[in-house]
């Protein structure tokens, strides 16, 4: 059903790859969210939540770098640590990468809509993009109501390989060897209800299948690869059909066991605010 919309979403969707690691930790976490194109101008669309992930690791890196500072003017390792807030349950180093979007980038700038889960990101100082194509925007948001199957693109479960801690400078490194790349991931959904503000204003697209995690910032579309959405988060809604200390037989013998049900559904957002946002910044972009 999505075969071709997939093919066709995936030219201007793409991932966003971080590695983080708690203070003193050997331990190194991926982690990863999705953003896609608008136009050839460098413009993107992702979600409120990761543009603010992503300004926060400059900061986490910043007081990083204060510590690495002080420990090569001879500071005293415990003291430095304290004062500059570094826990071993925190974390203390973040290094972000954009996946095959630009040749380079000289600076990003971000804009943040104040309401709704929704960012724009301005790649500047590049030379080329890596992107293929460039999206359509449904047209007549009229047509999309309850009942419609839709599909989501994103990277929810990171596979890259291409880091390392550097236990020599103590820091997380990018390298040229290993995997750079996790494999995109499409779940498709019906149109379950659409979520409205306190003003009565529809903003969201509830669907009957959750985003995963890495999936946040991807794009929502039809059979047809126009966009009807981006995924923003999920929700998890209790269905009362719980379980308590209910016998079964697993493995030949008698357990206990409880269950409690939940129902998993994403949220996205629609493509009328997506637009508004766009036009309110002068993005140019296609409808269809």
């Amino acid at each position: 059903m999505f075969a071709q919309a997939i093919q066709e979403v995936a030219g201007f969707t793409r991932a966003i790859h971080s590695i983080s690691r708690n203070f003193e930790a050997k331990q190194v976490q991926r982690g990863s969210a999705t953003l896609f194109f608008v136009n050839q101008e460098g413009y993107a669309l992702t979600c409120k939540h990761v543009a603010q992930w992503l300004t926060q690791a400059d900061q986490i890196n910043k007081v990083y770098s204060q510590y690495l500072k002080g420990n090569l003017e001879g500071n005293q390792t415990k003291q430095l640590a304290y004062q500059l807030g570094l826990k071993s349950d925190k974390t203390a180093e973040m290094r972000v990468t954009f996946v095959d979007c630009v040749d380079q980038i000289k600076n990003l700038k971000f804009h943040i809509h104040p309401e709704y889960d929704l960012a724009l990101i301005k790649f500047e100082g590049f030379q080329k993009a890596l992107f293929s194509n460039t999206p359509k925007f449904l047209k007549d948001e009229s047509s999309i109501q309850p009942g419609n199957m839709l599909c989501r693109l994103g990277f929810p479960f990171p596979e890259f390989s291409n880091f390392q801690l550097n236990l020599e400078k103590n820091i997380l490194e990018w390298i040229a060897t290993g995997n750079a790349r996790s494999p995109r991931f499409p779940i498709e959904g019906m149109v379950t209800r659409f979520l409205g503000d306190k003003n009565g204003k529809i903003y969201g697209i509830e669907m009957s299948t959750p985003g995963l995690r890495g999936q946040s910032g991807g794009p929502l579309f039809d059979t047809e690869g126009r966009i009807i959405g981006m995924q923003s988060r999920t929700k998890h809604l209790h269905l009362g059909f719980d379980i308590e200390e209910k016998s079964i037989i697993a493995h030949g013998k008698e357990k206990k066991v409880n269950d409690y049900s939940f129902i998993h559904l994403g949220e996205c957002i629609h493509v009328s605010v997506i637009k508004d946002f766009l036009k309110q910044h002068q993005v140019e972009f296609k409808e269809g």
